[in-house]
């Protein structure tokens, strides 16, 4: 999938799932569960072993039907990795304007992550692609919300705390897309090889959203 089809699906769906802690073997059941459910973008996180290795996997395997990124880049060094592992995307908990500027050279998405309205704006300005409003669980909706008066203008995602309940609250907020954890990326289910579990949890999410 290339960078304009990948952005489509981001814009879609507006869900991006984080696989953080998922063993290589459950790597590509996972991508095809969550492809089941209508889930079709997913980031592995670079601090999950053998991160790399899988994201080549899932290029080969699921590369043409899903858009596979790397998330928990902290510097040049990581996305330089990251994208000769395949990594269609970037996705930062921080921001690190030289790896804007890298993703950028590389014609590569990239959604850094922020806290502050000057860190927004630095990072826009910068060159990001969104930006990922980070820790989002923690700062809740209202803050997000606060963000957006000032700064309508730059497309922020937010990252933590999306469930079914509220993804919608998100959403009508104006958020660009959603990074989606443990709530949808249940290791005990993955564990335990109930790969159904996760179908059914995407199903229900974009359902929620719409």
């Amino acid at each position: 999938m290339n960078r304009e089809q990948g952005l489509k699906e981001i814009e879609r769906t507006r869900i991006i799932a984080i696989v953080r802690g998922v063993k290589e073997i459950h790597i590509l059941s996972l991508a095809e569960a969550l492809l089941k459910g209508g889930v079709t973008v997913m980031e592995v996180t670079l601090n999950t072993p053998g991160a790399l290795t899988m994201i080549s996997e899932l290029q080969a395997k699921w590369g043409q039907q899903m858009y596979i990124g790397a998330g928990t880049v902290l510097d040049v060094e990581d996305a330089q990795k990251a994208v000769q592992a395949g990594a269609s995307f970037l996705v930062t908990p921080n921001l690190d304007e030289d790896v804007i500027r890298y993703a950028n050279r590389e014609g590569i998405p990239i959604f850094p992550g922020a806290m502050t309205p000057t860190e927004v704006v630095k990072a826009w300005k910068a060159g990001a692609t969104a930006i990922k409003i980070f820790p989002s669980a923690s700062l809740g909706l209202s803050y997000i919300k606060e963000l957006m008066g000032p700064l309508d203008h730059i497309p922020m995602m937010a990252v933590g705390g999306v469930t079914e309940e509220n993804i919608k609250q998100f959403l009508d907020l104006g958020c660009y897309g959603l990074g989606i954890g443990g709530s949808l990326i249940n290791l005990k289910e993955i564990e335990a090889g109930r790969f159904e579990w996760v179908t059914d949890k995407a199903a229900r999410l974009l359902a929620a959203s719409r």
